[in-house]
């Protein structure tokens, strides 16, 4: 166990590897109820959030989710979020959901609500109200319909319902962090506990703090803090997707977006590989020609692959996939090479 943003966290249940390969090959499951879980209801809820990220939440129909960024005026990354549509109550009001990091909640609120005309909307914190399980894996669906007795083969990636959890009502979500298919579930807290145990009884395998950053490194999605922050754009981050100039009017950071699309960014975040075994970490140089031109940002021993993988930033000019670099570690550098991202992806579409 550990601390982690003022919440006691599991590293591992039985082992990071073991964890790892039954996500991978199997089933496994996450408690993540330290995510922050807001809810927004409203008249003007889209018109509203579309001033706060670079992605183009119009696009969405009742449930479907997109993945994006909060930015600063800097069009820092304040934090990466998934924006939920669940379409209009009885009352004609739009309802939204949005779940962001731990680490991030206080700040993300204070944000929204520093930003938000909370006179035109109703915003809810159900952060330490609800509960959060993560099903992951190929299995992870067909584990889950056997509990909770849901046919969820129709929700698409990204798709969303609410729906009966164990008799009770429940926000089931087709999203994770792994890299593999699988579902998140909201739900109160008793029913939580209840739905953990019936998983467990199942054979689904508990996992850990450790597996998920092995899983999500392998897929290359990025771990805020580390990979990115207040000081990484979007565009700088490899997250050029999420920014929809064309399609949307004005936002924050919006200008900075614009410049950098121009001029072109100076760096990038990259896939490296490592030759050998030697682990480049977060925080370790990176060189070339003897200089150190960017850091690491994220790595690991990669459990699927048995090959030593990391996230990086360097120049734009040595971003591209067979490019040569070496990463100082403990005073000695090692050799690696830019790789396409992501280093793994899900077999099954």
């Amino acid at each position: 166990m550990t601390e982690f943003s003022g919440w006691e966290m599991p590293v591992q249940y039985s082992g990071i590897t073991r964890e790892h390969q039954a996500v991978r090959t199997a089933a496994g499951m996450f408690d993540i109820s330290h995510m922050g879980k807001f809810r927004f209801v409203g008249k003007t809820v889209l018109e509203q959030l579309q001033r706060l990220v670079p992605s183009d939440l119009s696009r969405l129909q009742p449930g479907e989710a997109q993945y994006t960024v909060l930015l600063n005026h800097n069009a820092g990354i304040i934090d990466d979020l998934i924006f939920y549509n669940q379409g209009f109550d009885a009352e004609g009001n739009q309802r939204w959901v949005a779940i962001v990091n731990a680490a991030t909640t206080h700040k993300d609120k204070t944000w929204l609500l520093d930003h938000l005309d909370i006179h035109q909307l109703e915003f809810c914190d159900d952060s330490r109200d609800t509960v959060l399980i993560a099903v992951q894996g190929p299995a992870a669906v067909e584990q889950l319909e056997n509990v909770i007795d849901a046919d969820l083969s129709d929700v698409k990636a990204f798709g969303h319902l609410e729906g009966t959890v164990l008799g009770q009502p429940g926000f089931l979500a087709r999203t994770g962090y792994t890299g593999e298919d699988g579902f998140e579930i909201m739900v109160a807290p008793d029913t939580g506990i209840k739905l953990w145990e019936a998983l467990l009884q199942e054979g689904v395998i508990p996992c850990g703090l450790g597996a998920r950053d092995t899983l999500r490194l392998e897929a290359a999605m990025a771990l805020y803090g580390q990979d990115i922050d207040d000081s990484t754009t979007p565009l700088e981050a490899g997250l050029g997707w999420l920014v929809h100039l064309d399609s949307k009017g004005d936002f924050i950071g919006r200008s900075i977006l614009e410049q950098q699309k121009q001029a072109g960014v100076k760096r990038r975040l990259v896939g490296l590989q490592m030759q050998g075994r030697n682990i480049a970490r977060h925080g370790y140089p990176v060189l070339h020609e003897g200089k150190t031109v960017g850091v690491v940002t994220s790595g690991t021993l990669s459990p699927t692959l048995g090959i030593a993988i990391a996230l990086a930033y360097v120049p734009v000019e040595l971003s591209k996939p067979g490019q040569a670099v070496e990463v100082e570690i403990r005073g000695k550098s090692f050799a690696g090479e830019i790789v396409k991202k992501p280093f793994y992806r899900c077999q099954k579409s």
